[in-house]
Parts: C-alpha cells; sequence; structure tokens
C-alpha cells in the first residue's frame, strides 16, 4: 500500500510487492473471509477488500492478501472512507467496502496484531448516509408468465422454470436460492428452509403453482441428497455442484430474453414480492420475516402503497387549458 495525501500522514505500509509474506493462517485478510460461511459472502467481501487494497497500492493487480491492515490507524481509516466516497459508488456499496474493512481490523486484533485500542479507533466510522429509493423495477405477472413459457421440457428447462417460481414465490435473495439443499424442502408445509444473512435461518412459502414446478424439477433431478437447484451440461447431465448467485442472475437473463422481456434481476423479483405482500394487506412484521430483513424500516422502504397514495392525490390538481390573458 502506499501513502495516502492528506490523510495526517504516510500510511506505515509497505508498496505493493515489498510487504513480508504472511502465512494464510495468521493473515487477517484470508482469517476474515474464512469466517463467512456463504460462497457468496466470502467471493462479495473478497471483492471489496481487494477494491480497497487497489485503491491504496494504485496497483490493479493488488489483493488484500498479505497487507499489514494491523498497522492501519484512525486517521487512516478516514482517508480510506474518503477515498471509497470518491469513487461515485452508492452509499449502500460504500458501507459495504466499510464492512469488509472494519471485520478485517478486527481479526487482525484477534489474532494479537494490534491492540483493542488501535482496533476500536480505527473501526470507528460512521457509514455513508444518504436516503434513497430501493433500487431495481416492478416484475409484471405477465413477464413471469413469459419467462416460464420460455423454458421447454428440457432439464434445464424443467430447472429453470421451478427456479423462477421459488423466486417469484418465495421473495428470496439469489444467494439464499443458490445455497438450498434438497433437505431444506418440506413438501407437505409447502416451505423452505432458507439461510440468510449472517447465517440466520427462516422459513418461507411456495405458492401450489410453484410447488408443482418444483415438484417436477425434483422428479428429473431425484431424490438423492445436495443441492435444490444444480448446473446442468449442454448434454442435459447434473452437475454435482450447487448453482451459483451469478448462475441464477445468468438464468434470469437468459429466459427473459427468450422471452422477449427486459432484463430483470432476482433483487426485481424480491422487490416485487413484498410489494405484493403489502398491497395485499400483509402486516410489515409478517413481511418483514418472511424476506429476512433486519429491520422493518428496511422492508417499509418497498411499501408501493405510499407512492399509489401521492399520485392520486396528484391527480386530483387539473392543468388548465391553454388560452391567452385577455
Amino acid at each position: 500500500m502506499t501513502d495516502l495525501p492528506d490523510a495526517g500522514g504516510a500510511l506505515p505500509v509497505l508498496p505493493a510487492g515489498q510487504a513480508p509474506p504472511v502465512e494464510p493462517a495468521r493473515d487477517p485478510y484470508h482469517v476474515y473471509l474464512a469466517s463467512l460461511t456463504s460462497i457468496e459472502s466470502r467471493r462479495t467481501m473478497r471483492g471489496c477488500l481487494d477494491r480497497i487494497a487497489r485503491l491504496l497500492t494504485g496497483e490493479p493487480a493488488s489483493t488484500g492478501a498479505g497487507q499489514p491492515w494491523h498497522l492501519l490507524r484512525y486517521e487512516h481509516t478516514v482517508r480510506i472512507r474518503t477515498l471509497l466516497t470518491e469513487q461515485g459508488w452508492s452509499p449502500a456499496y460504500v458501507n459495504k467496502h466499510l464492512v469488509a474493512l472494519r471485520r478485517v481490523l478486527k481479526e487482525a486484533w484477534r489474532l494479537g496484531q494490534t491492540s483493542a485500542e488501535d482496533f476500536a479507533r480505527a473501526s470507528d466510522l460512521s457509514p455513508v448516509r444518504q436516503s434513497r429509493l430501493p433500487t431495481g423495477h416492478h416484475v409484471p405477472p405477465e413477464v413471469v408468465g413469459a419467462a416460464l413459457s420460455a423454458c421447454d421440457d428440457s432439464v434445464a428447462g424443467v430447472r429453470d422454470a421451478a427456479l423462477i417460481a421459488a423466486l417469484y414465490s418465495t421473495g428470496c435473495r439469489r444467494a439464499e436460492i443458490a445455497g438450498l439443499e434438497l433437505a431444506d424442502y418440506d413438501p407437505a408445509a409447502r416451505s423452505l428452509r432458507v439461510r440468510g444473512k449472517r447465517d440466520k435461518e427462516r422459513m418461507v412459502y411456495l405458492t401450489t403453482d410453484a410447488i408443482g414446478l418444483l415438484e417436477r424439477w425434483l422428479a428429473v433431478r431425484g431424490a438423492g441428497p445436495g443441492p435444490l437447484f444444480s448446473p446442468v451440461s449442454k448434454a442435459g447431465r447434473l452437475r454435482p455442484r450447487p448453482l451459483s448467485g451469478q448462475g441464477i442472475a445468468d438464468i434470469l437473463t437468459r429466459r427473459l430474453g427468450e422471452a422477449g422481456a427486459a432484463r430483470r434481476t432476482a433483487h426485481d423479483f424480491r422487490r416485487t414480492f413484498i410489494g405484493e405482500l403489502l398491497d395485499a394487506g400483509v402486516d410489515l412484521a409478517t413481511a418483514q420475516a418472511l424476506v429476512g430483513h433486519s429491520s422493518p424500516a428496511t422492508t417499509a422502504r418497498y411499501d408501493r402503497r405510499p407512492e399509489k397514495t401521492r399520485r392520486e392525490a396528484v391527480d386530483r390538481i387539473k392543468l388548465p387549458r391553454a388560452r391567452p390573458l385577455a
């Protein structure tokens, strides 16, 4: 890592390639990533730490591995926060990087590489705050129907129809769907046991139509243990590993494209699920529990009813006809 200007002094860290080697078992970077239970979380946070390392070293090939994170002090982490906000990224994206930074500093403290006081000071960073509407788009029922119609009777087509139905009727994150095992499915209860962020478990429920598509897929998949949804080779053979979050995103893109519909993401399906629940009069606490939000305020941001009320209020105003003054 190179020196940072305007940080109250140069960073006490070495340029890329000059840091002494650190055993992975003693490297806060590797220890932190190994503590994450989700493959998707490890990929995301590795990317955050690597981007921070590249910002500091100026080297496009830099990673967070082997960097002397334990030498960072408060004046340095404040400067890192400033550098992150200057990238033009959204507040949520910047805050994700700050979470990764705090956690790698915590691992340095746990490993005895920095004092408790230095850790507390360096990690005392306020999040970037900005009020924004939730990103994404509503997924109309006709778009979902078109995507389902694009799924043929091939092994991949049967899988994709079940996957789309599960996304639409549960509002799960793509990483949560990717992490499902066959044992998580209870056909009698029409439920799926989902492991969400911070490894929190919750139960979600499938509609009867979604159950039909999922059972059709299971008849093809078989009853053996393992991932609920797996990759399928071009020859139509199942691969013995789970789909990745990116794999799910690619399936949505392909099926919607085949249906002639605009691109939608798994988060768009999640946003639509929450909106449909609240439109149907489901209470906020129940909706929050179903989607695994830690705060009801997060769920409330997806409520479309206030928007509808405001639009109807504006509709009461009539624009005068164009005519010249007498």
